[in-house]
Formats: C-alpha cells, structure tokens, sequence
C-alpha cells in the first residue's frame, strides 16, 4: 500500500502531516523531540526536524545497537547533518549525545499501520516497544502516518507499547491527555 503512494503524493502528503505535527501544543512545548529518520516508503519527518532546529529545540535520533537489539536517542544536526546507512539500510548518527530518555518531551515514532485505539505494528523487532518500556520515559508519543495506515484494530501483545496519539495528514487522534 506505501508502495503505491506516487512519490510526489507522498512528499504533499508528508509535509501537510508534519505541518499537523509543528501546529501541535506538544510540539511547541516540548525542549528535546525525539525522532525517526525516514526509511524508504516511509512518511518523511525532515519538516519536522527543520522547524525544531529552527526554534531552538534539541532533535534526537535513534541509534541502534543490533547486537543488543536496542536503540538510544541521540543529539545530532539532522537534516543538516548528514547520516550514513548502516548494514540494516538504517540512516543513523556515527556519534553524538546519547540523551536520557527522562529528558525527552516528544518522540515520534514511526509504524506500518496504526488502529484506532493507539497501537502500532512495527517492522517486528521490538525496538521502539522496548525503547518505549522504560519506566523513566515522560515524553508524549506520536505515531506518524499516512492515512491509508490507519486500520480499525489489530492483533497486540503484552511487550507492545502504544502511543498517545498519532498523527496523518488528514487527522490526529488523541489516546491521552497531553
């Protein structure tokens, strides 16, 4: 279904998501987001990055550390700052702050579908799950999606995590109070 989004389609579409996502009272509170970094299909949070750096906010990246099967967040310069693939594909940070993650006031997560109810389907390797388990984590948690992956409910398990709220570039869902 990503797939199949035409480039371009998907390029309007990630910038009026992102747009969403700067508008909200989360956003433009928060001191330190925390956020993915595109993979290929995926919806594009550059924007968001940009207007954080812009107003003077930390960005944090995940780095993943594949034999251990968990990931960090990281102060980096991204976008500016450009970010080598590693053997997964994955564009992360070689080096920069590791962040507490009780510092942390926004993570945008990213998903293949989300329902309705805040719950996300991952790519299955639990890293967000996990990096979300930990007890000293504040932040709000968005999910970041196209519309078309948004689905009535999905199967969950006990090591899943859900999000606060998740935002498409057609509406915002909420699951907690902010």
């Amino acid at each position: 279904m990503l797939a199949a989004i035409p480039v371009e389609t998907a390029a309007e579409r990630s910038r009026a998501a992102c747009a969403a996502v700067i508008g909200l009272e989360e956003f433009s509170t928060a001191r330190v987001i925390m956020l993915y970094v595109p993979l290929p299909g995926e919806l594009d949070t550059t924007p968001i990055a940009q207007a954080a750096r812009r107003a003077g906010k930390t960005v944090l990246v995940p780095r993943v550390f594949w034999d251990r099967c968990t990931m960090i967040g990281v102060a980096t310069g991204w976008p500016e700052e450009r970010l080598a693939a590693d053997d997964h594909g994955l564009r992360q940070p070689a080096g920069g702050q590791p962040w507490p993650v009780e510092d942390i006031d926004l993570i945008i997560t990213p998903g293949l579908a989300f329902d309705r109810l805040g719950n996300r389907l991952g790519r299955g390797g639990g890293y967000y799950d996990r990096f979300l388990s930990q007890n000293r984590i504040r932040a709000v948690t968005c999910g970041l999606a196209f519309a078309e992956q948004i689905v009535e409910a999905m199967p969950v398990s006990q090591e899943d995590r859900r999000v606060d709220m998740i935002v498409t570039d057609k509406e915002v869902l909420r699951f907690a109070a902010p």
